[in-house]
């Protein structure tokens, strides 16, 4: 009988030499564990750049577009659009939409998972920890956000520096206000995690200081919204702050994400049920 370790290569014939199994200590370290300083800013390019970066680009260039077209005042900004004129096509590319979408999300977590410092669904409070207590502040939030929303976007409007938004143009089927609440929660994570919960965890480890954080923060969310106006820059920037500030005081990223979702499922699905009977939208 051999007296090499039958774990070191179990597969090994008779006669073949044992080769040792690596340990732990020897398997290769991801560059994101040592995090040099370029290997972070190649990291938050691409992911910013597969979502909510690509996403502000697209915005400028679509408020140019407007802007040099005609008066914003004069045009319509449409969200939520039907992707086909077949019911269950459209069914089924609207989830397609929302499930890619999530896709830079998982990537967020597997790459904070590489990094030393625990659960990085704890780490950002993403967890269902404190759920009474994340409620309770996501609720808070959704209405200060929400009478501060309406109140820009009335301002916005009557300066003429904002399109007019149709938050919802679904055909009426059965499934229009579930997949609508899906795009809601689908916005909370995707902006919530990538904007507040990376950002803040990945630019302190480039030197940046908190209040550096939290204006990059907050202009990146603005920005992603430009495409419907200067309005909706400055909102959703004064939401940027007040959301990053709470983060900050809780480094819990859910009471956020709920409120995010709770204002775009008002806005998404009181406009589907009421807003073209009463006149919303323009």
């Amino acid at each position: 009988m051999s007296s090499a370790d039958p774990t070191a290569n179990p597969g090994a014939g008779p006669g073949e030499a044992a080769v040792p199994r690596p340990s732990p200590a020897d398997w290769p370290v991801p560059p994101s564990v040592s995090q040099p300083r370029r290997y972070l800013w190649i990291e938050i390019g691409l992911v910013l750049g597969l979502s909510l970066g690509k996403s502000a680009v697209y915005s400028v260039v679509n408020l140019l577009d407007k802007a040099t077209r005609a008066p914003l005042a004069g045009q319509t900004t449409t969200l939520n659009n039907s992707l086909s004129a077949r019911e269950y096509f459209d069914l089924t590319y609207q989830l397609l939409d929302i499930f890619f979408a999530l896709v830079p999300v998982a990537l967020v977590f597997f790459l904070l998972w590489q990094v030393p410092g625990g659960n990085p669904f704890r780490r950002i409070g993403f967890d269902a920890r404190r759920p009474w207590r994340d409620a309770g502040l996501g609720f808070g939030l959704f209405a200060a956000m929400g009478l501060g929303t309406l109140g820009v976007y009335a301002a916005g409007r009557a300066l003429g520096v904002t399109t007019a938004i149709v938050p919802a143009a679904l055909d009426p089927y059965w499934w229009t206000v579930p997949v609508l609440l899906l795009s809601a929660v689908r916005h909370g994570i995707v902006e919530e995690v990538i904007v507040i919960g990376y950002l803040f965890e990945r630019l302190p480890r480039l030197g940046w200081g908190t209040w550096q954080v939290l204006l990059a923060s907050a202009v990146l969310r603005g920005s992603y919204h430009l495409y419907q106006g200067v309005g909706p820059f400055i909102g959703n920037f004064v939401m940027g702050l007040v959301f990053g500030w709470v983060y900050l005081k809780t480094r819990r990223v859910m009471p956020l994400v709920i409120a995010h979702a709770l204002l775009d499922a008002a806005g998404f699905v009181g406009f589907a049920l009421f807003g073209p009977a009463i006149g919303l939208g323009t």
